[in-house]
């Protein structure tokens, strides 16, 4: 099982939306992802800094997204 990539809000939006998500809300600093298909939304922080690993893990949780699947959208 490969380790959580160190990533910025910007680069895991782009895998979200690459993976069927769209932005369907924003609402301060955090933007919220939809996919229709499954249902699942995902909310992401968007600061300056790299998303700590238990919050990335809790997003790809909420999404239902393996870290497989996130290291191909990638």
């Amino acid at each position: 099982m490969p380790k959580l990539p160190v990533l910025t809000p910007q680069k895991l939006a782009r895998a979200l939306e690459k993976a069927g998500f769209e932005l369907i809300r924003v609402r301060g600093s955090h933007y919220y992802y939809y996919n229709q298909r499954t249902e699942k939304i995902a909310v992401v922080p968007f600061h300056s800094k790299d998303l700590r690993k238990g919050t990335l893990h809790a997003i790809l949780n909420d999404a239902d997204i393996s870290l497989e699947e996130l290291q191909d959208l990638l």
